[in-house]
This record gives C-alpha cells, structure tokens and sequence, in this order.
C-alpha cells in the first residue's frame, strides 16, 4: 500500500494534511489505511502519530507511505494529535480516528467548504448510516451518533476529533489540544469550546462523513460513556458553562434524562404501593412520544424490531447520563470550594 499525495493546488485551494493518532490499531486501522489509499489522493500529506503499543500499526504506517511519527510509550490522542499539526504543512488539519474510513468524496468536501468560506475557523462532520460492525450494541451506538448529528444546528459549539478539520494557524494559535488528557475522552469538546470563545466559528457539516468500524459491547460502552465521556464532560460543562441547547443537551434530552429518572422511582415506589406502577405506565407513554423521531429513525434504517431493542439502550443512556451530570457537578463544586478552580475534567486525572 503506498498513499499518494497531491503536489498541486491554485492559490485559492487550501492544503490539508490528515493527522492519525492510533494505538493498537489491529485490523480497522489496516482498513483505515486502505481508505485513505482509495480517497485521500486530494490531501497534501498524511501524518499518522503511533502512541505507543504493541500491535503492528507502527510497521503498517511505514508501509503506507504516509509520514509517521512515534512514541515509545501511550500519552494519549491529545498530545498525537498535536506531535501531528506541528510538522503538518497544509493549510487545514484533517483529524481522523484511526477506527473510520472515508467516503469517496469526504476530502473534497472539506477542501471546498473552507475554500469557499474564509471565515470558517473549523468543522465537524459525522459518523454514515452503515456502521462497520454488525452486532446491535455496535449498530445502535453508532447510528444514534449519526441521528444526534444530523439533528443538530449546523452551527456547532464544539469539535469532533474523529472526524474535524480546522485552519493549522487557528490550531496552534488555540494551542491544539489539552495534552492533560492522558486518555481518549473530551479533549475535543474542550477544544471546541475553547474556540468558540475565542469567537470563532464551527461548522457542522452533515454530509461529510465517515464509517466508523469499532466493536461495542455492554463493559465497553459503558465504561467509556460514563467515565471517559459523561463524567469529564459535567465537569467541563461547568467549567465553561457551555449549557447550550444542541446535540445532546438539546431541550427533548433533558426533559427525557427527567422523565428517565422519575420511571425509575416509580417502579422502585411500586415495590410499597402498586399503584405507583400506573405512574411509571404514563411516564413511559411520554418518554416514548417525545423520542419517538429516534424511534422513528431506528425503524427506517434497520426494521422494527431493531427499534423495540434500543428503547432500553436509550433508557439507560439518560439514566448513566444523569448520574455522570450529578457525580460531575458534585465534584466541580467541591474543589471549587477547596479552592481548586484550575481543576480539569475528572479524566485528565486519571
């Protein structure tokens, strides 16, 4: 595999270099490679960082033909990311994850979305409708990500390392991402909240794309949804107030993480006093009706029955986001009160 790059471009086009961290990256980065082979012949380089591990992705980056950076032990996406904007040389950074592929026509969509608007600082595209692996967690996951982001404002309030690209000057004059999180968790969102208070423009673009191939199972998904999601995220939110009425914290997601909760105690009550159980009847109706556009959508790209399954998966969502907001809120206020108020979010500790 040997990736070719473009060696020419008007005055007008901009240059993107795309930038890879990876950690043991195993087959989806190989299919990873194999897209970039395929669709990235527009990009003016391609930088793959290999934090640490112990897999073959170092030897398979070499291969590639790309430009590759190592280093011998695991820092974390933040600080590969960064190793990887400071030797770029094209006018946009490209920041993929090493677990999606490209479409066909995701770089040139980039290219022409900031050659065309010379205001725009960054953006953010989203995951398909054909997530990679085919077991339900997997599928679910996934195309509950590409329903939140084909959802949203399309002008964003936050960044997206799977899939962002911003200016290289504005990056490093924001100084890139927080190096502190040690582990792949909201150092994107940071970054994006940081841009836009510095008054810089995001843009959500919901039709650049990309495949994204990981496996979720129970454990996975909930260990990295409340500790390396959820949790750092209250914090953060609070930190920088950020309250802002988008993706998941649009109006519908709060009233539905209320109503997820009063379920909850509803059939906890039930246990002393069975009527409480009509209740929990009503309040379900309501949850049903207020989501029913996901439920909706579930339907369409995968049948019914799919869309009976993610009604508990979507339950639980608000239930474990509701008990990282308060775990997180709790948390940021303590320390303010001891004084700590240059804390970063909970993950940046670890």
């Amino acid at each position: 595999m040997n990736l070719n790059y473009s060696d020419s471009s008007s005055p007008s086009t901009p240059t993107v270099s795309i930038v890879i961290p990876v950690h043991n990256g195993g087959e989806r980065f190989r299919q990873c490679l194999a897209s970039l082979e395929q669709f990235a012949k527009l990009a003016q380089e391609i930088i793959i960082v290999v934090d640490g591990g112990n897999d073959q992705s170092w030897q398979w980056a070499q291969e590639s033909g790309a430009k590759v950076l190592r280093f011998p032990s695991a820092g974390g996406p933040a600080r590969a990311r960064n190793a990887g904007a400071k030797v770029a040389t094209g006018d946009i950074l490209f920041f993929v994850d090493a677990d999606v592929t490209l479409h066909s026509d995701t770089l040139r969509q980039i290219i022409n979305l900031f050659g065309n608007q010379p205001g725009l600082a960054a953006l953010i595209g989203s995951y398909d409708d054909a997530p990679g692996e085919p077991n339900f967690l997997s599928q679910y996951k996934n195309l509950f990500h590409h329903y939140t982001h084909q959802q949203a404002h399309e002008e964003a309030s936050t960044f997206w390392g799977a899939c962002g690209a911003i200016r290289r000057h504005i990056f490093l004059e924001m100084g890139g991402f927080d190096e502190r999180f040690r582990y792949p968790s909201v150092e994107d969102i940071e970054l994006g909240y940081r841009l836009k208070q510095a008054g810089h423009w995001i843009q959500l673009c919901k039709t650049v794309q990309v495949k994204h191939l990981k496996r979720w199972e129970p454990v996975s998904l909930l260990k990295a949804e409340f500790f390396y999601r959820a949790l750092p995220w209250s914090e953060l939110l609070w930190r920088d107030r950020q309250f802002v009425n988008d993706l998941n914290l649009n109006t519908s997601s709060r009233v539905s993480l209320i109503i997820a909760y009063a379920i909850l105690a509803s059939f906890i009550l039930a246990w002393w006093w069975p009527a409480a159980l009509l209740f929990a009847l009503v309040l379900s109706l309501l949850f049903l009706g207020i989501n029913l556009s996901v439920y909706r959508f579930f339907q369409q790209k995968r049948g019914l029955g799919f869309a009976i399954q993610t009604i508990p998966w979507h339950w639980l969502y608000f239930l474990y986001g509701g008990l990282a907001f308060v775990s997180g809120t709790v948390r940021y206020h303590l320390l303010r009160i001891m004084g700590n108020t240059a804390h970063l979010p909970t993950i940046a500790r670890l």
